[in-house]
């Protein structure tokens, strides 16, 4: 098992670089959507830019609470890593990691984040609260957030309305049968 000493560091990523991983998610979560997941994907990178981490939102599918996309990724790259320490790890997630998932994180010690749209109702990187910040944080990461943000807000209140629409649908026609 190889443990990090804090040696290395997150990868720095050009701005197309994280344009391009943020295009894949944003493309694999249109796929997730479609099949009755909440639109959310997260990869992890190492040091050297390869990924080694990838998760979808699993919740539905799963039946699981936990199926967050970055919580799938943290448990896949620490496996492939060797080490539950990311400090030289960077998560790229098209949603601003709720509380859970933000904790997750600081107690992986990811050494950066990178998300795309905000989330103003659970974000646990400053969208309702901000953890990282927070006096019981023990590990500082580099955060930015806002990658591709428009794209990624109109994905999921596309995908939210869609299932409004369809839960309408349906108990109109439960009440039709009662």
């Amino acid at each position: 098992m190889a443990i990090n000493l804090g040696i290395e560091k997150p990868i720095e990523l050009t701005e197309a670089q994280e344009k391009g991983w943020m295009k894949r998610l944003i493309k694999r979560a249109q796929e997730i959507g479609d099949k009755g997941e909440v639109p959310v994907c997260a990869l992890i990178l190492d040091s050297h830019g390869r990924s080694i981490g990838y998760g979808s939102n699993s919740r539905e599918k799963g039946r699981d609470p936990l199926g967050h996309a970055e919580l799938i990724a943290i448990r896949q790259a620490s496996r492939i890593k060797g080490d539950w320490r990311l400090n030289d790890c960077t998560l790229i997630v098209t949603l601003e990691p709720c509380q859970m998932c933000t904790g997750a994180i600081i107690q992986a010690r990811v050494g950066q984040v990178i998300y795309g749209a905000k989330d103003k109702k659970r974000g646990g990187l400053g969208g309702a609260i901000n953890l990282a910040t927070h006096q019981s944080a023990h590990h500082k990461m580099k955060i930015k957030g806002g990658l591709m943000e428009r794209e990624i807000k109109d994905l999921l209140e596309s995908w939210f309305k869609q299932r409004r629409t369809l839960s309408r649908g349906r108990k109109e026609a439960q009440n039709q049968i009662f």
